[in-house]
């Protein structure tokens, strides 16, 4: 994988579904974040506004209508990037203003082919803490997943041919590919995300849920079988 020293481009996929009330706030989160910044919104079937704000926001971000489920919209949006690197950030997420600073500088290791940034959940309540503390740990043992803003260097989504297309665990699936690849990097920020999900759906329920998915899926069980737990707990 060859490295990088010029000013590279930065492709960043945005799977949306029903988002209208936050797509605005987004892209202009994306839209004042320096660097050379590619902006794909892929729309899974939102029957709001969401694709008709994102098309008339002033950023002009490419606006694309695919197949429902998240794994689909990130390869389609994939599929017209142009970037140097793909960076798949989810709606409810916001990338740290040295974001592009840090990809650039890791894009110059051709030996590392991608990663993720370190990630902070929003709120100052104790589980919100604790998950920030926890995904921490488990980033040691290279487990981490999409709310943590998956990154690759082209080549490397080339080589893994990107998503497979399942209805939960898509993003830790590609995790467990790409770190066969090389080492990767975990970039500082750092990145934050909601924890509205989880406390929405019961703080340790939805923990325990999380733990029992993981398991089950690297013992084998389908993630079409896994995507009934899924539902109950987003």
């Amino acid at each position: 994988m060859p490295a990088l020293t010029a000013r590279p481009l930065v492709s960043v996929v945005v799977p949306v579904l029903d988002e209208a009330d936050g797509i605005g706030a987004l892209l202009d989160h994306l839209a004042a974040l320096p660097g050379d910044l590619e902006v794909i919104v892929c729309d899974g079937g939102s029957r709001d506004a969401t694709v008709a704000l994102a098309e008339a926001h002033p950023l002009a971000p490419r606006v694309l209508c695919t197949p429902p489920g998240r794994a689909r919209q990130q390869n389609a949006g994939a599929a017209v990037a142009r970037g140097d690197a793909l960076v798949f950030l989810h709606a409810d997420s916001r990338l740290p203003v040295t974001a592009y600073a840090a990809l650039r500088a890791a894009l110059r290791d051709p030996a590392c082919p991608g990663g993720n940034f370190a990630l902070r959940f929003d709120g100052e309540d104790p589980f919100s803490r604790y998950l920030t503390a926890h995904y921490a740990v488990q980033r040691r043992f290279g487990v981490y997943y999409g709310d943590s803003t998956l990154w690759l260097r082209r080549g490397a989504w080339d080589a893994l041919g990107g998503f497979e297309p399942l209805p939960v665990m898509e993003d830790y699936a590609l995790v467990r590919r790409l770190e066969r690849l090389g080492r990767t990097a975990c970039l500082p920020g750092p990145a934050r995300t909601s924890s509205r999900r989880w406390l929405a759906a019961g703080v340790w329920r939805t923990a325990a849920s999380w733990v029992v998915i993981r398991y089950l899926w690297i013992a084998g069980v389908p993630a079409e079988r896994l995507a009934g737990l899924y539902r109950h707990i987003r």
